[in-house]
């Protein structure tokens, strides 16, 4: 009887835990749109495979049985949703992800306010510090480091199939085979800089490049992305 009282008890432990999501947000037609990430896909196949997706519907006015083939159409490309945002939640079905609300603001908020940041960090340090990572050992294969507060520099090298995804710039003293996605948060002044370019993908502020697309005089040499419009430039690093 007192175990039986012991048990009952007992409360349910929860924790709080957050994740950096990806955000899709489709537009009409949905069929040229599923076309382009066909086209990622094939470039990077597996690229979105486990990683936390969110469908943003703000775009497009669809109703319930197209959200509901959208997202099987996504399945169908190993791409699950975590949640949808931006429709009535009547449009949502039982058996849908749940609706999502007090996301993060869109990326493009982000961009202009973080221009005097940087200017005022380069006169006084202290005051405008920004977190940083760092990371003594190499990232292996399989392994995914996410710090969406600011930099993180890698001083060995970053393996096939790992990922470094950082909210500001990001730093390979060794070689870079993996991915690297920098300016997760809207942050389009991040660069990412390594000490030897074998990248299966590069990408600043949502803007990429797949391995195919980097330039062969550009492998095994150091060299450094940045962003120049909405175009990613890849350049040796002197």
């Amino acid at each position: 009887m007192d175990a039986t009282q012991q048990v009952a008890r007992q409360q349910v432990r929860m924790r709080g835990r957050s994740y950096v999501a990806f955000v899709f947000s489709p537009v009409v037609p949905v069929v040229s749109w599923l076309a382009e990430i066909d086209a990622t896909l094939a470039k990077s196949p597996g690229f979105f495979t486990g990683k936390p997706i969110v469908l943003d519907l703000s775009a497009v006015d669809l109703s319930q049985t197209a959200i509901a083939h959208l997202i099987g159409s996504l399945a169908e490309r190993n791409i699950r949703i975590l949640g949808i945002e931006g429709v009535d939640e009547s449009k949502l079905g039982a058996n849908m992800p749940p609706l999502l609300t007090g996301g993060r603001a869109c990326a493009i908020t982000h961009v202009e306010p973080q221009k005097p940041q940087v200017q005022e960090k380069t006169k006084d340090k202290d005051k405008t510090k920004l977190p940083s990572l760092l990371l003594e050992s190499p990232v292996r294969s399989g392994q995914s480091i996410v710090f969406a507060e600011g930099d993180v520099t890698v001083l060995g090298s970053v393996g096939s199939g790992a990922e470094i995804v950082a909210g500001g710039s990001i730093h390979v003293y060794g070689t870079l085979r993996g991915r690297a996605m920098a300016g997760i948060n809207g942050n389009s002044a991040a660069r990412i800089f390594c000490q030897r370019i074998e990248a299966e993908l590069l990408a600043i502020d949502g803007y990429y490049q797949t391995a195919e697309e980097i330039a062969d005089s550009l492998r095994n040499r150091p060299a450094q992305a940045w962003l120049e419009g909405e175009m990613l430039r890849i350049t040796p690093l002197n």
